[in-house]
């Protein structure tokens, strides 16, 4: 055992830690060694071996040294032996976690319509009915571990990947931008605008993790916990910009946590957990949601053991952030991320309609919809009530709208708070193939904007431009081995 010969900081057992590496604002070439013995899964020419590549100027962090990458038997281990969420809640204060703010991110990605397949019975994995979808289960339980660390209980909820923001935005649940009042808001609003929300994509983990850090610089340097839920892959430049903004985030106090719903494939969100350097410190954990609750065990017990999974790792980044000097400094490097008002539909309900592509107010609004109250943060109200009267509510129509309302506008109907679970929203008319053309089968599955004219061999097609990106079918997870062109 033996200190770190370059930061002085962490013990190690037999050698320097393998991430130990020094930021001095210039090109450097950094090889982690586990790549090259073949644990990783993952050739020589991985993104994760930054060679030549320049990063951001570090911070001051320490006055004697730069950081390590690797927290290593500097700190305990959290035992995996809990039965209740309230065990946990006790380890994690027992291991120096004092206080943390949460933040959520949902994707809202196309692939969420086929990766419920095996795991959830071949439905949408955003599905709302009378029991909660994998990404509610998922919210509930890291929400209600954390929630008695987060002192004002406000969480701001974000959705990308949809077709308002693919792979450059995030879409905040508000259309003022303002957090959830705790988790019951977060999974009424939740609920309210998914049925709503066009699917699209492709997979960025970046614009969430870029929001997360400028609300980390925005509360001068609190401790902050990003949670992402999301069901797949990534690829191309969209998985260079999440590394990239992996490692940006980590000279911030935030710790991440991507929890995987649905069939996967999470070979890449592994590689992310394992073999991510050039990191201030280990700022990231990833958690497979589906393979936890598919255990043959108690319900109770296996939230422990996902709660526990996916948490585990936070009080050691908490006393990291602490020991390196990350916490209560305002850098003033934030990436500068606004998010956009929610898709079109989620904006109505908020009792004034707002222009879906710029998020401007319009004159129009909805009287049924009681919005006197919506906005207000105060800690004494209850959840504003954006849905109308349960029991004043007109029984809908043969196209499942209430009232006069235009079919996209009609509110959806809940019970009363003490409801545990509300029930999905009424269904929104749609016409049928014989009033409309089919225009959406010829929209590109990835992008929602060009045609389709790209054909595989497994015969699903996209447009010629997401094609040339993709390894894999969007829609069946079937290799690529042939593109036709379609004219």
């Amino acid at each position: 055992m033996w200190d770190c010969g370059v930061c002085k900081v962490y013990r190690i057992s037999s050698q320097p830690s393998p991430g130990c590496f020094k930021m001095q604002g210039r090109s450097f070439s950094f090889r982690m060694p586990w790549i090259d013995m073949g644990n990783s899964g993952s050739s020589s020419s991985s993104i994760y071996e930054r060679s030549g590549t320049q990063f951001p100027t570090a911070p001051s962090i320490r006055a004697h040294g730069p950081p390590c990458y690797s927290m290593s038997s500097r700190y305990s281990v959290i035992h995996d032996n809990y039965k209740s969420l309230e065990e946990v809640q006790r380890a994690l204060r027992d291991n120096g976690l004092e206080s943390s703010n949460l933040i959520v991110g949902i994707d809202f990605t196309k692939s969420n319509e086929w990766t419920g397949r095996t795991s959830f019975g071949g439905r949408s994995l955003h599905v709302i009915g009378h029991e909660q979808n994998p990404y509610e289960k998922a919210i509930s339980i890291v929400g209600t571990t954390l929630s008695p660390f987060d002192e004002d209980n406000l969480i701001p909820c974000f959705g990308f990947g949809d077709s308002t923001t693919h792979d450059k935005h995030v879409f905040s649940f508000f259309a003022d931008h303002r957090p959830c009042d705790g988790m019951k808001e977060a999974l009424v609003r939740y609920r309210a605008i998914a049925p709503h929300v066009r699917l699209a994509g492709p997979t960025s983990f970046a614009p969430i993790i870029n929001k997360a850090v400028d609300i980390v610089e925005e509360s001068g340097g609190q401790y902050h916990v990003l949670v992402i839920i999301a069901d797949g892959q990534l690829e191309g430049p969209q998985e260079r910009a999440t590394v990239d903004a992996i490692v940006n985030a980590s000279y911030y106090p935030l710790s991440i946590v991507l929890v995987g719903v649905g069939d996967g494939p999470f070979e890449m969100m592994k590689q992310f957990d394992d073999n991510l350097p050039n990191r201030v410190f280990d700022n990231f954990q990833f958690v497979n949601f589906t393979e936890i609750m598919q255990r043959w065990l108690p319900q109770q017990q296996k939230e422990a053991k996902f709660a526990l999974a996916a948490l585990m790792e936070i009080p050691l980044q908490y006393k990291a952030t602490v020991e390196l000097g990350l916490l209560g400094v305002k850098r003033g490097q934030s990436p500068g991320f606004r998010s956009l008002p929610p898709p079109s539909w989620g904006l109505q309900m908020d009792g004034q309609a707002y222009d879906p592509r710029t998020g401007a107010p319009q004159s129009q609004s909805f009287s049924r919809m009681d919005s006197q109250n919506y906005g207000r943060s105060s800690r004494s109200q209850s959840p504003p009530s954006y849905y109308g009267d349960y029991h004043s509510q007109p029984a809908p129509n043969s196209h499942g709208h209430y009232g006069s309302y235009p079919p996209s506008y009609a509110p959806p109907v809940y019970p009363p708070s003490n409801a545990r679970y509300p029930p999905a929203p009424p269904p929104v008319y749609s016409f049928n193939s014989s009033e409309t053309p089919d225009a959406e089968d010829m929209e590109c599955p990835v992008c929602l904007l060009e045609n389709k004219d790209m054909a595989f061999n497994c015969g699903h097609q996209t447009c010629g431009q997401c094609a040339q990106s993709l390894t894999h079918c969007p829609t069946c997870r079937q290799p690529i081995t042939t593109r036709i062109r379609l004219y």
